[in-house]
């Protein structure tokens, strides 16, 4: 292979593995987002569960940051306030906001299995194109001695 196209290949490879790499880190940042809600909506769940085995007027520790707490009752046991999205609540029954925790954590999950194989295959790529780099990198220094 001529030194100018090896040269010309060595160029492009390494923008295309630029690329990668950044898509890399997109996706690996995603993937932590993710991974995040998934663990919120898990607590989430285990605080409903919880919430459903109290009796009205038990007393509860909330969480209110800092690891600190402030001491209240529960007024009813039959209904919560559940997050739609886009700032938008409503009341639903425990069951229905258990439902609407589990869809959620699904359809995250599923999200997260896709990026995770986009993440595989862009390893792959850059795996290979690494490889195919440093091949040609030493081509070139056979060819300059």
């Amino acid at each position: 292979m001529a030194t100018a196209s090896r040269d010309e290949e060595v160029r492009k490879l390494s923008v295309e593995l630029r690329y990668f790499e950044q898509a890399a880190e997109t996706l690996q940042q995603r993937l932590s987002m993710m991974n995040a809600a998934i663990t919120d909506l898990s607590y989430a769940n285990l605080t409903l569960e919880g919430v459903e085995k109290e009796e009205e007027n038990a007393e509860l520790l909330v969480p209110i940051g800092g690891s600190s707490y402030v001491k209240v009752k529960l007024a009813s046991i039959d209904k919560v306030i559940v997050g739609m999205g886009a700032g938008v609540s409503i009341e639903k029954t425990v069951p229905e906001a258990k439902t609407i925790i589990k869809e959620r954590m699904e359809e995250i999950d599923k999200t997260r299995v896709s990026g995770q194989q986009q993440l595989s295959q862009i390893a792959e790529r850059i795996n290979h194109g690494r490889t195919r780099l440093e091949s040609l990198l030493a081509g070139l220094k056979e060819g300059q001695q």
